[in-house]
């Protein structure tokens, strides 16, 4: 008699809370995420490329620029804990994340577009004031007021797509392939970038506006196919809220996220490495003509010539993306970011010694952002490793807080010591110490870490704060 033949094989089954993919619809939530990752990075190019050079154009000086980019940061410091806490406990028909996307979108494009028409507004302010008998304020001042006050206004509705975004990665995309997927997420963003520097920065000088409506509509786009295509889970409610006590509700959020050293730690690891990032919107003056009188002489390069080198050094990083989402799921994302850490620190130390040129700058910047890919793709695939779950807006922006308070602190610091040594090739000498800091941090963090469990059995600190229960008094006896 022979053998019943076996059953089929049943498909694999993806969940993420109450959502399930089989293969075929988990690659289409990661293609629409992974799509809007494309035009996100576009858009994350744009300012931070031309808010300095559309300061730097209307004389600002280093200082002034580094004011500027702290005041905007300190507006995303005081909101993120708001955006966590208003999304996690958001409930609507379409979920707790998508209507943020939705509604903050058009404020974000009309900043673009408003920072794009910077020099004729600053003209119409500036005769305004003299038509109101206000000569006191030049022409770079109006102008640059201008680009502070829409730079101002993209931070804000900005920060509600960033973080809202970050949170819908752990909303939909299974915990088994969040290492895969971060890689893809760093590899698609990597080619977003490129595709800024190399073919639109150098025309950003000659046609600002241009630049600016084009990216904000691709922006645009994607998000609203996102909202569309992507549909979110059903959570729990949210727990009761008590009326009336705001103060209370942020007590709780402080007592929560910022008492236990386990997520301090965490924080710092962010606090060190966005600090390290600050000094590279410098990097411009470094290797351009838009240097000050005197400084130590610069690289000289044309800003076209510039964004095609810089494009290049994320040609390289498309590669390692690649290649980290496997690693980081095989080895866990805190060893692999500890080697990029380490070898991020060498790498710009090295560049304070090698750059001299076009050619060296080229090389080492290259090598740079390769080592600088590895980091960034384990420690985007750390952070749902290590958050609580249920929590996790509010403890993602809590980590957010603490990294955006460095881009409070840096940007002055480094204006003011540019100023003092007169030289921009100390900004990877900065870049290097920050980053030792971060691998500091993290190899502390790496020994807490096993201790609450490590590879297979880590459960995030508890630190949820029991209110009493209110129990109505009961009836005297008679």
């Amino acid at each position: 008699m022979e053998p019943a033949p076996a059953a089929p094989k049943a498909p694999k089954i993806y969940r993420v809370g109450t959502l399930t993919y089989t293969k075929r619809g988990l690659f289409q939530v990661m293609f629409w995420m992974l799509w809007g990752d494309f035009f996100f990075q576009l858009l994350e190019s744009v300012t931070p490329a031309l808010v300095p050079l559309q300061l730097r154009w209307a004389g600002a000086s280093d200082t002034v620029i580094g004011f500027v980019a702290s005041q905007s940061a300190i507006l995303a410091f005081c909101l993120y804990p708001v955006i966590g806490m208003q999304s996690d406990r958001h409930r609507g028909r379409l979920g707790r994340r998508r209507p943020f996307l939705l509604w903050c979108t058009p404020p974000v494009v009309l900043s673009l577009v408003l920072l794009g028409v910077s020099k004729p507004a600053g003209e119409m302010l500036h005769n305004f004031l003299g038509w109101m008998g206000n000569s006191n304020f030049s022409l770079a001042t109006c102008t640059i007021v201008w680009i502070a006050a829409c730079y101002g206004l993209w931070v804000v509705f900005n920060a509600y797509i960033a973080q809202v975004y970050m949170y819908l990665f752990v909303d939909v995309i299974p915990q088994e392939v969040m290492g895969k997927f971060f890689g893809l997420y760093r590899a698609i963003g990597a080619i977003g970038n490129l595709a800024f520097n190399r073919w639109a920065l150098g025309y950003a000088e000659a046609h600002t506006l241009h630049v600016y409506v084009l990216i904000g509509l691709l922006y645009a786009s994607a998000f609203y196919l996102i909202v569309w295509k992507v549909k979110e889970g059903e959570y729990a409610p949210p727990p009761p809220k008590k009326s009336g006590d705001r103060l209370g509700a942020a007590k709780t959020y402080f007592k929560e996220c910022f008492t236990h050293p386990f997520y301090l730690n965490y924080y710092f690891l962010s606090f060190f490495f966005w600090a390290s990032l600050v000094p590279l919107s410098f990097i411009v003056f470094f290797s351009t003509q838009a240097g000050q009188p005197g400084y130590a002489p610069t690289l000289g390069l044309t800003l076209e010539e510039f964004g095609k080198i810089k494009g290049w050094t994320f040609i390289i990083q498309i590669p390692v993306f690649f290649m980290m989402g496997p690693l980081i799921d095989r080895f866990h994302p805190i060893r692999v970011s500890l080697v990029g850490l380490f070898l991020i620190s060498a790498s710009y130390f090295s560049c304070y010694w090698l750059v001299q040129g076009s050619t060296s700058l080229l090389v080492c910047w290259t090598i740079n952002q390769g080592v600088l890919a590895i980091h960034l793709g384990a420690g985007a695939a750390l952070t749902p490793r290590i958050l609580p779950r249920d929590r996790y807006g509010q403890f993602f922006s809590a980590n957010q807080t603490l990294g955006y308070s460095s881009m409070i602190l840096i940007p002055p610091l480094i204006g003011w010591l540019l100023g003092m040594v007169k030289d921009y090739r100390y900004l990877f000498i900065f870049c290097g110490v920050c980053t030792s800091l971060t691998f500091i941090t993290l190899v502390i963090f790496y020994f807490q870490w096993k201790k609450y469990g490590g590879d297979k059995n880590y459960t995030p600190p508890d630190t949820i704060v029991k209110h009493p229960v209110e129990t109505p008094p009961t009836a005297a006896a008679t």
